[in-house]
């Protein structure tokens, strides 16, 4: 499960991926590049990180 999030909603992010798997989420920010082309799933502002499992 990957979730990408920007700065307001990344809070939400790690608790959503607590509750759906029960494992303890990763967070990483996301390259310069990857900031360009990909849009937080809770808005339409840019992703800042990537939530996922280990």
């Amino acid at each position: 499960m990957k979730t990408y999030s920007c700065e307001t909603h990344i809070d939400h992010a790690l608790d959503m991926h607590v509750a759906e798997t029960e494992n303890f989420p990763m967070m990483d920010l996301l390259s310069e590049e990857e900031k360009l082309s990909t849009t937080c799933s809770y808005c339409e502002q840019s992703a800042t990180y990537v939530v996922s499992s280990k």
